[in-house]
């Protein structure tokens, strides 16, 4: 019986310690977790960057996140090991690169030798501290054990030692055997990497494309001023005193050397942009898809207030304190609640920025948007409105008073509500909006079997713009208003242009005021420009259509600064 019961207590005891062991390797292997999420690896290439962790599972996947989709690898090797995951971006010092002309897009592509020393050093430095991790870990545990019982020092070195090994041998061994060329189960890309491999030929050569939109958009122009001629009365035929180009939703397509046209042929004195000018609120994307270089190109002043796709956070102002190194931009709110104003050739404009932000996850943007237009109309109580005021989202914009009009974009779709003005996307909502994902629903399959040729290209996002013209009497005179299609595919179709009169936007000429273009660009904190009237009593402008507008003099030239 003492035989019997000695083996028992054995068998007991040694159980004990294989699951003592057992979770001391799961804590181990925790904690090397941990250790490389917490402090992840980085490794590099010339112009690529990675911060490489591993992840508390063993679904044999590794995935590279980036803020244009995802790049997902499945492997199916003979044991399941931890998951890695891999933060990519484009290193800091390529932006300025790109920024000044000495590196194009087309030379970031990494060669297949300097790709796999990245990965190469990426999975030995995993591998080193996964292990210091793991082991710190245990020690960490089993000394508390030691101090209550120093007696069992010994152990706990053992025991830390094979929980470690264990915690290393299993998944390291895994790893080994799982993430090899010949293991790859599936290969998948989401949000726009998914949209670039399934169109690589439309998103070829866009700077080409663009150019031959120009063409395209140029001969529209030339047949609308030609029937306006034909169709307006002699005796309205006032020169313009300022024509602006209005634009919204560019979405991160550089689609300048069409605007460029524009702005040439148009004779335009200066862009007015109501937002959403890049897709995910990170100001480096601009400088890889060639934005700024592109608004500078304009060689006129270019007005802009921030849309929702331009930040990451109600408070974040990195874009705007980047489109303020551009030198012909003026940005109307460039810090949160400091307005400026801008006087182009007589005419007044102001503005504020969205507080919405990229990804933001809420419900209540009616509120937020009504608490916008209360802070305007509270910072300009003692003024009267401006001939212009832009800002991005419609519900906003119905809400605050003008002079002239307001402009707002944000719906990708042109609208006109009295002297509201709401524009359409510039680029058709961009790469992100123009494409269909990979047909994997049964919409887009059938979109697709519809028309092969076109598939890629979203129904009902035409890309639009508007030209407004203001008369010497400082009073909006012409809308004309341009649609068009399918320009990425390089076969642009005709939509829709259409000519508003002013009269019809805004009915009384203001008195008293004369523009032109001798007057040029004034611009300068709106708290420099003189108060004119007294605050008035009541909200003329809860409820939209109601304008309250009266006209704005023009300041003295001393209490501005001469702008771009």
């Amino acid at each position: 019986m003492a035989t019997r019961e000695r083996l028992r207590s054995q068998v007991v005891t040694g159980l004990r310690h294989l699951m003592v062991v057992a979770l001391m390797a799961l804590l181990a292997f925790l904690g090397g977790v941990a250790t490389t999420q917490l402090w992840p690896v980085h490794t590099e290439t010339r112009y690529f960057a990675a911060d490489v962790s591993v992840e508390p599972s063993l679904n044999s996947t590794i995935q590279l996140p980036t803020v244009v989709g995802d790049v997902i690898l499945n492997f199916d090797g003979p044991l399941p090991a931890p998951g890695l995951t891999a933060q990519v971006q484009v290193r800091e010092e390529v932006t300025d690169l790109l920024r000044s002309g000495q590196l194009r897009t087309a030379e970031l592509q990494p060669d297949q030798s300097e790709l796999r020393q990245a990965m190469d050093n990426g999975v030995r430095e995993v591998a080193w501290k996964f292990a210091a991790g793991a082991l710190v870990t245990t020690l960490l545990a089993l000394l508390a054990y030691a101090v209550a019982r120093p007696r069992h020092t010994g152990h706990v070195i053992l025991v830390s030692s094979t929980a470690t090994a264990l915690a290393l041998a299993g998944p390291g061994t895994a790893a080994y055997l799982t993430y090899r060329t010949d293991n790859v189960k599936e290969y998948r890309a989401t949000s726009l990497l998914s949209l670039v491999q399934a169109n690589t030929g439309i998103l070829d050569d866009l700077d080409r494309k663009a150019d031959q939109g120009a063409i395209y958009v140029t001969n529209l122009l030339a047949l609308s001023d030609a029937v306006r001629q034909e169709f307006t009365p002699t005796d309205e035929q006032q020169p313009d005193a300022a024509r602006f180009l209005l634009v919204s939703d560019i979405h991160g397509m550089d689609q300048y050397p069409l605007m460029r046209q524009i702005v040439a042929s148009e004779d335009i004195d200066a862009v007015i942009d109501t937002g959403d000018l890049i897709n995910f609120g990170d100001p480096r994307e601009g400088d890889l898809t060639g934005i700024y270089r592109g608004i500078e190109s304009l060689g006129v002043p270019y007005i802009f207030v921030r849309g929702n796709h331009d930040a990451t956070s109600p408070t974040d102002e990195r874009f705007l304190r980047r489109m303020a190194q551009v030198p012909n931009v003026i940005l109307l709110e460039p810090t949160a609640e400091e307005f400026v104003r801008v006087d182009i050739n007589g005419v007044s404009i102001t503005g504020f920025n969205d507080r919405r932000y990229f990804n933001q996850r809420s419900t209540e943007f009616a509120e937020q948007q009504g608490e916008l237009a209360a802070l305007w109309r509270e910072a300009t109580a003692d003024r009267d409105p401006t001939d212009i005021v832009a800002t991005h989202q419609p519900y906003s914009a119905f809400r605050v008073p003008t002079g002239g009009v307001t402009v707002n974009g944000h719906m990708h779709a042109p609208g006109l509500d009295r002297q509201h003005i709401q524009m359409g996307s510039f680029t058709g909502g961009g790469l992100v909006n123009q494409f269909r994902l990979p047909p994997l629903t049964e919409e887009a399959r059938e979109a697709a079997a519809e028309d092969v040729e076109t598939r890629g290209e979203l129904v009902g996002r035409p890309y639009a713009f508007d030209i407004l013209s203001f008369g010497t009497d400082c009073s909006v005179k012409r809308l004309t208003r341009f649609s068009y299609r399918n320009l990425v595919s390089g076969r642009p179709q005709f939509d829709d242009v259409s000519i508003v009169n002013g009269r019809a936007i805004q009915p009384n000429v203001p008195e008293g005021r004369t523009c032109g273009r001798e007057l040029g660009v004034v611009s300068g904190p709106m708290l420099d420009f003189p108060a004119t009237v007294e605050p008035a009593e009541g909200d003329p402008a809860d409820e939209p259509g109601s304008d309250g507008a009266v006209m704005v003099p023009r300041p003295d030239d001393a209490a501005v600064t001469t702008g771009p």
